[in-house]
């Protein structure tokens, strides 16, 4: 899924629950980084971690 990611995209990290939603600064290869609502930003090592697509409606 990851590899769909694209800027400004909301996601959840499942490993991570508790960082609330984010929303995707860039995706370098499997280098995303992410800036989340509770712990700023952070960089996604996406060969480790599959992040969720947050879907609003």
């Amino acid at each position: 899924m990851n590899e769909i990611l694209e800027p400004g995209m909301l996601v959840r990290n499942p490993k991570a629950p508790d960082w609330g939603v984010g929303q995707v600064q860039s995706r370098i290869g499997d280098k995303i980084t992410v800036n989340f609502e509770h712990v700023g930003k952070q960089v996604i090592d996406g060969r480790r971690v599959e992040l969720s697509l947050v879907i609003e409606g």
